[in-house]
């Protein structure tokens, strides 16, 4: 199990909860409809990685990066944290399940589906994301285009699901995602920091 530490805490890595659709443009890119509440997805603790290397999963032929600001939970329930990571995603084994109805997490959660940076201690305000492949910008955009606030959020999956010292939340991608390859190099930026990987 990952740990993060703040402030010499350390805080185990419990529920991944995702935000899909978050941003207008992303949703529209999808060809998606603009949901009426947060859509609330599950990736297992399992799927965490970090370090420089990706790894593809062998059942998919398009993995798509979707990079996003991540908060983590603290005691009583505060965002105390915050990082840039990649939500992966096998495109298209998630439209399959789309079509039939069926859960996505072999789409979400395979091993190495949950890229995350370092953990810096939280300050309510606008953060910039930025992802480079192979030099070429594919996304670059900031969180003030979230249809929901941070505070929003807490509340919207305390009230539902209890959340706890240790979650962490994936805010949701801005427009941008695209296919990943064997061999690209990636940057993963947020704000000024930033990240060099490497597709295996």
């Amino acid at each position: 199990m990952t740990t993060v530490f703040i402030n010499e805490q350390a805080y185990p890595i419990n529920t991944i909860y995702c935000i899909g659709r978050s941003y207008v443009e992303h949703t529209h890119e999808l060809g998606n409809q603009i949901p009426t509440e947060p859509l609330v997805f599950l990736k297992p603790n399992s799927s965490i990685v970090t370090g420089e290397i990706l790894t593809l999963p062998n059942f998919s032929d398009n993995v798509h990066h979707e990079t996003e600001l991540v908060l983590l939970i603290g005691e009583n329930k505060q965002i105390i944290a915050y990082t840039v990571g990649l939500d992966l995603t096998a495109r298209d084994v998630q439209d399959t399940c789309k079509a039939k109805g069926l859960p996505w997490l072999k789409a979400k959660g395979f091993k190495g589906a949950c890229w995350l940076g370092t953990f810096k201690p939280f300050k309510k305000r606008h953060y910039h994301l930025l992802l480079t492949v192979n030099d070429e910008i594919r996304q670059n955009d900031s969180t003030d285009k979230m249809m929901y606030s941070f505070d929003y959020l807490v509340d919207y999956l305390d009230n539902l699901y209890n959340i706890q010292a240790g979650d962490i939340i994936m805010t949701g991608s801005p427009k941008g995602v695209g296919r990943l390859e064997h061999g690209d190099d990636l940057s993963v930026g947020i704000d000024d920091d930033r990240y060099p990987l490497r597709v295996k």
